[in-house]
């Protein structure tokens, strides 16, 4: 893949595409601790660059769910980044969403106010990475008959916050690199699909064709024909989506006419959100179909949880009888937050009670993820840690519950140790993606 490091590694995966070169990248959209120093030794191990990505949810000028401003993110990012000693310029940070979403209740002039100081606030922190989303109705919008936004009302409020974004850049350091963009939606909301997404329709190429055309007309009506060059992809839906306990795997035979289209413009790729669980044959088929971008986050903390529960068992086996020792009872502490604080997951999670418990720690849409860094989780999982640190843990029982990490430390390829079974476990999705990206796909 060529490459020319002085410029944005998304514009040179672009390039390479339009080279005829099958390669990608692969966004991590995730804020939990355990899933970027996964993802960061993931880059350090292939030679590539990591991108992070927060959606508006989840950091915002408020805090968001996460309690992050962008700059405190930025911090919690570089402090993971330089405790597995990789350099700052081999990971960028994206923001997923950036619109009105979180202020649809209000007022569009109030909403799209308040989009401005977030897009400001995320260009001025460091991120280089903008997916503008302005595809939601505020209250004051009219209607509609249930359909999306007008393609022109999107494209306008999307260049809006495209010149505040624009304006921060320059008002930064001179030298800093000059962020890029993306532009489209046709996905779930930031947080997930509720239910399984029922309903799942493939875009239609002349529907991308409309999206990139008033786009382009509100960017350059605001004098934006510099930014415009740096809008390098467009969010579709190509077939991929995935509920509670299903997968809609990638299809490229009906992708085909969406494939076809996008070759048509030397400057666009697409980007896929809504990966998860995607089998490996479907994410290199993706790439290779130009969505190159491939967005990725509750599988990361899905594979986490099943790390998490797999040590709880380990550790039942080991300590139950110890005395003196505390169980981190991990699974039970997760439960009762959820109950305690059903927000994050009650409109998501359908049926009767048995259903609902059964989602709550098992559906593949993992609303746990908002749960852990809960006191009472975070210190659970500690607790778990610490346990199981204190001396090897036996072959036998990683061998039972945790399999596919046995033959690494069998080997010796990784540590027999609590945080390095989680960290194989959550590259196991990783390496996946750095494969079909063609970018390396080592775990370790």
């Amino acid at each position: 893949m060529p490459k020319n490091k002085s410029e944005n590694p998304f514009l040179n995966i672009v390039r390479a595409q339009k080279a005829g070169h099958a390669v990608g990248a692969y966004s991590v959209c995730s804020a939990n601790r355990f899933v970027l120093d996964a993802a960061m030794r993931q880059a350090l191990a292939d030679g590539a660059f990591a991108c992070i990505e927060s959606t508006s949810n989840q950091v915002d000028q408020f805090g968001g769910y996460t309690g992050m401003t962008p700059v405190k993110f930025v911090a919690y990012v570089k402090g993971i980044a330089r405790a597995v000693n990789m350099p700052a310029g081999r990971f960028l940070l994206g923001g997923d969403h950036i619109g009105p979403n979180a202020w649809k209740n209000e007022s569009a002039v109030s909403a799209m106010s308040k989009a401005r100081d977030l897009v400001r606030e995320y260009v001025e922190a460091g991120y280089s990475k903008i997916h503008f989303d302005a595809s939601m109705r505020c209250a004051d919008d009219p209607p509609g008959d249930g359909g999306p936004m007008p393609h022109e009302v999107v494209a306008d409020r999307a260049a809006d916050l495209c010149r505040v974004a624009e304006d921060a850049w320059k008002n930064k350091r001179p030298g800093s690199p000059p962020p890029v963009y993306v532009i489209g939606t046709e996905v779930p909301p930031p947080g997930g699909a509720a239910g399984d997404a029922e309903g799942m329709r493939i875009s239609k190429p002349t529907d991308v064709a409309q999206t990139i055309e008033t786009a382009k007309a509100a960017f350059v009506s605001r004098g934006l024909e510099s930014a415009w060059e740096r809008v390098f992809a467009v969010v579709v839906q190509p077939g991929v989506e995935f509920g509670d306990d299903s997968v809609f795997v990638y299809d490229r035979k009906k992708a085909a006419g969406l494939s076809r289209y996008i070759r048509t413009h030397a400057n666009f790729i697409y980007e896929a959100h809504s990966t998860d669980y995607q089998s490996a044959d479907a994410l290199r088929n993706l790439v290779q179909d130009h969505f190159a971008v491939l967005k990725v986050g509750p599988w990361l903390t899905f594979a986490l949880r099943e790390a998490l529960l797999a040590l709880e068992l380990i550790e039942k086996e080991t300590l139950w009888r110890k005395r003196g020792v505390k169980l981190s009872a991990f699974r039970d502490s997760l439960e009762r937050a959820m109950l305690r604080r059903p927000a994050h997951w009650k409109k998501y999670y359908h049926g009767d009670a048995e259903r609902q418990k059964f989602c709550r720690m098992f559906s593949q849409s993992d609303r746990c993820r908002y749960y852990l860094p809960m006191p009472e989780v975070s210190n659970s999982i500690s607790r778990l840690l610490a346990n199981l640190d204190h001396k090897e843990i036996s072959l036998a029982l990683i061998s039972q519950y945790l399999p596919g990490q046995c033959p690494a430390v069998r080997s010796g390829e990784i540590g027999n140790n609590p945080r390095s079974l989680i960290r194989h476990k959550i590259m196991e999705v990783t390496s996946m993606y750095a494969l079909a990206c063609g970018i390396g796909g080592k775990n370790a």
